[in-house]
């Protein structure tokens, strides 16, 4: 285990981090490819202190929601410790927000002083000043640059109160002594496409805990790279580690990403499956490019790393079970294994050295590991980085649980799992029809290890709820467990396997929400369509199924009898997605993010108690489950095998 810090709330983990790695470099912005401007712990926690002791002045009281809106930026983590100290919440989103979001979001938190990170960014929340009468003071992040009157620089704010501590002021110190584990640290607003977003508290005692359980060790060695959402909870637990960790964090972003990986050499960074596919992709396109010589040394190298993985994984117990395994069969099975693993390793240890190490220098050449988290990643991507040395340790969570649920394990990765839970927190594997605990279940086989249900979480990270929304925080959360909307079930490995959303909410791959209900709705006021199930969950785009209307293709004069005729018909097709493109498109209100981009009609209806209940609402899963095949299908192409 490091030696990381542990801390009651995150005001004392800026101090003590201060305190114990003083004249280290903290973060470090980057100034062109090979020159960063690094700041220290001790110096970050000193800026702290003084814009803390300038946000009092202004009036800041403890517990106040402070606005922070901005993306990746050490002024954004400057102001973070700033509005720690002073003992108030952060609300933090990207510069990417709406108009609509970001007026919703101030008025709804009832932000009276707010950082926004550029010019741009301030423009747009003064113009919908009128809309926003307790919003008071706006104090902007970006440096050297020009502002209207009335309007803050950061700087200033932070001059001011080093003036006022240069005098003896200790407001902030008291401040500090008063914070406790409960309160809140942050107050995080998920993304709404047809609802509001929603606001998620997160208390200093939520976030603590996740600095605790973290599998990753690290120390003042390590470098980090910063490229995810600084205001997404899964990027800012790692922000918060590696300050309990004495490391230095580098900020990137995607423009620059490909040289920072290779210059900053990260060992460790926080990434989504966008990345590693876009990785993956690039990749694939030279080799495919590449002499054939060159080809086909890449592909036995990838060959002879696949099997020597797979014996490994074998021999070590490490592979993904969803079955009980027959101790017999294993043990006729081992010598096998055995023997590859034995007969590949010198031309596996030759190839890896000669063929893929210069793949993996294309991630920097120096990852212990990378922890995916935001979505799922594609099974054969995860498959072909782990193969070629690149450890992705696939990690589960969502923004109520601060976020971190579960993570594979360096030392035990099993491809096709998000891993064990993470210590002190507790799984339920629920029946969505009966509500019957699956997991841990003594009365069911193995406990109940293989069973698919909905997953739900007790733990030290759990929310304290929505803020202003008891309705919603009593659905979400009972009896302390709280409803995570996601299928799984907990494999023979004692590994956390995700296997969709029993909500309603279709993530994509890009990490863009989106509910498919006004979709269908809009899509079943076709008298062509019957049925409209949208799909796309942790994938590129979204698709859509479709079960035709045999009375609306009638009335078209199209004399088939049965859905099987209609969905092997070309016209029908044809006219189909001429409705999808007129009823799903921008001019109707839909995002570009929500446009359908491939369908598949079906063969049959469907029926109440089977794809229906007997309110005629659809039960997701069954068709996602019914049709898995003809969903894959659409989608075949986004990741092809690389060998």
């Amino acid at each position: 285990m490091n030696n990381r810090i542990f801390a009651e709330n995150m005001a004392e983990l800026y101090r003590e981090a201060a305190n114990q790695y003083k004249s280290l470099p903290a973060f470090a912005t980057r100034k062109k490819s090979l020159e960063w401007e690094p700041v220290s712990f001790e110096e970050l926690y000193q800026r702290g202190l003084n814009l803390a002791t300038g946000l009092i002045e202004m009036g800041v009281d403890a517990r106040e929601h402070v606005g922070l809106f901005g993306d990746n930026r050490f002024e954004w983590i400057l102001a973070d410790c700033g509005i720690q100290i002073c003992g108030a919440v952060d609300v933090p989103r990207g510069r990417d927000v709406t108009d609509n979001e970001l007026k919703y979001i101030i008025k709804h938190a009832g932000i009276r002083i707010t950082f926004v990170e550029t010019k741009a960014l301030l423009d747009k929340v003064l113009k919908m000043k009128r809309d926003l009468p307790k919003l008071k003071e706006v104090i902007l992040m970006e440096p050297d640059v020009d502002v209207p009157r009335g309007i803050h620089k950061m700087e200033d704010v932070i001059n001011y109160g080093k003036a006022l501590r240069d005098q003896g002021d200790r407001r902030a110190e008291e401040r500090m002594a008063n914070i406790q584990p409960e309160d809140l640290f942050t107050l995080i607003y998920t993304s709404g496409t047809t609802g509001k977003p929603k606001g998620v508290m997160l208390t200093h005692a939520n976030m603590m805990s996740q600095v605790k359980v973290i599998p990753v060790n690290l120390n003042c060695t390590d470098r980090v790279l910063s490229v995810l959402p600084i205001w997404h909870s899964f990027e800012r637990v790692f922000e918060v580690y590696t300050i309990a960790c004495g490391v230095c964090t580098y900020y990137s972003n995607i423009r620059t990403l490909a040289d920072d990986l290779k210059n900053v050499e990260p060992t460790f960074m926080g990434s989504a499956p966008r990345l590693w596919e876009s990785l993956y992709q690039k990749i694939r396109k030279s080799v495919s490019k590449a002499h054939w010589m060159r080809q086909l040394l890449f592909h036995t190298a990838y060959f002879l790393s696949r099997q020597y993985n797979d014996s490994y994984f074998f021999l070590s117990n490490s592979y993904l079970k969803l079955k009980p395994e027959s101790k017999i069969k294993r043990a006729l099975l081992a010598p096998l294994y055995a023997l590859r693993w034995l007969i590949v390793v010198p031309f596996y240890g030759f190839f890896n050295v000669a063929v893929l190490e210069p793949v993996r220098m294309s991630a920097g050449g120096s990852l212990k590991a990378t922890i995916s988290g935001g979505g799922a990643l594609p099974a054969e991507i995860d498959r072909f980085f782990n193969y070629i040395g690149i450890p992705v340790l696939e990690g589960y969570g969502m923004t109520e649980t601060s976020p971190v649920i579960a993570v594979r394990l360096e030392e035990d990765i099993v491809i096709g799992t998000v891993g064990p839970l993470v210590d002190y927190t507790e799984v339920k594997i629920v029946d969505l029809e009966s509500g019957k605990t699956l997991y841990p279940n003594s009365d069911l086989p193995d406990n109940g290890r293989g069973l698919r249900g909905e997953i739900h979480v007790k733990g030290p990270q759990v929310m304290k709820g929505y803020y202003r929304d008891m309705e919603q925080t009593n659905k979400t959360i009972r009896n302390g467990w709280l409803r995570t909307g996601d299928l799984g079930m907990i494999t023979y490995n004692d590994c956390l396997k995700i296997l969709g959303r029993s909500k309603a909410t279709v993530v994509l791959l890009s990490g863009e929400n989106l509910e498919p209900e006004p979709i269908e709705m809009k899509l079943t006021q076709s008298p062509y369509i019957e049925h409209a199930m949208v799909v796309g969950q942790d994938k590129k785009h979204v698709g859509v199924l479709i079960v035709p209307s045999i009375e609306g293709f009638r009335d078209e004069g199209k004399k088939a009898e049965t859905l099987e005729a209609l969905a092997a018909d070309p016209e029908v097709s044809k006219i189909i997605q001429k409705e999808i493109k007129s009823l799903v498109s921008v001019a109707n209100g839909f995002k570009s993010f929500e446009l359908v981009k491939d369908f598949r009609l079906l063969p049959e209806n469907f029926t109440v108690g089977e794809e229906l209940t007997n309110l005629f609402k659809m039960k997701r899963h069954i068709v996602s489950d019914k049709y898995a095949d003809v969903i894959e299908s659409m989608y075949q192409n986004e990741t092809a095998g690389v060998a």
